[in-house]
């Protein structure tokens, strides 16, 4: 598979180097000359100091047979140029795009870039997992990025305790999908009756999150997501 990387930084660098060692065609575009020797001197000629935000580049690395352009600078405008210029005029599959800032998400998303990677937005979820129960925890964003999946704690004083979903008022857009109860994933049943302890898997709107936050946790509403 033949893919473009742009951007040769310490992901940029990583990223080749597995590559290659995956036996994948590689071209790297580095705009740095400086950086783009010192890959070079390791990699050998797949490393173009090029500036990928520059379609004359793109073309030069042979974006028209990339099954790939992988846009991984530290600059998220960058990042989207480049993956907007292999798709729209390269006609490039699948662009990949690393975004730094996690509000820029949507951004990616609505201009078409195929995948995006938040590392920031992966460290959040990782320390999320310790946050207290009386928050609502971040799982994932679904593609398209208009959906959620959030993970809400029964506690002491929530107002779901000894209720069944039919008594959970929600807006559209909201569903309650999972219970996970002594550690044991279950569906939601009209029968079930929520307790102390439970964990709700919910699918929602990022807007109906402080609806969700009041009917099954009840305590001031603390979404821990990126951005």
């Amino acid at each position: 598979m033949y893919v473009i990387v742009v951007g040769g930084g310490k992901v940029g660098y990583y990223l080749t180097k597995e590559l290659l060692a995956a036996g994948h065609e590689i071209v790297l575009l580095e705009k740095d000359p400086r950086r783009a020797r010192q890959i070079a001197d390791e990699v050998g000629s797949i490393v173009l100091a090029r500036d990928g935000c520059e379609g004359k580049h793109l073309a030069e690395a042979g974006a028209n047979r990339a099954a790939i352009v992988a846009a991984v600078t530290g600059d998220d405008e960058d990042n989207l140029v480049v993956c907007q210029m292999a798709k729209h005029h390269f006609d490039v599959p699948r662009t990949i795009a690393r975004v730094n800032n996690p509000k820029n998400e949507e951004l990616f998303r609505h201009l078409g870039v195929d995948d995006i990677i938040s590392p920031t937005r992966m460290i959040l979820a990782a320390i999320e997992q310790e946050i207290p129960v009386h928050e609502l925890l971040h799982l994932a964003r679904l593609e398209g990025g208009e959906l959620e999946v959030l993970e809400a704690q029964i506690g002491e004083g929530s107002p779901a305790i000894g209720r069944q979903p039919a008594d959970i008022t929600l807006p559209d857009g909201c569903t309650l999908f999972v219970l996970i109860r002594d550690e044991l994933a279950q569906p939601i049943l009209p029968e079930t009756v929520f307790k102390i302890g439970d964990k709700v898997i919910a699918i929602t709107r990022t807007e109906c999150a402080v609806d969700l936050h009041r009917e099954l946790i009840g305590a001031t509403p603390v979404l821990r997501v990126s951005g």
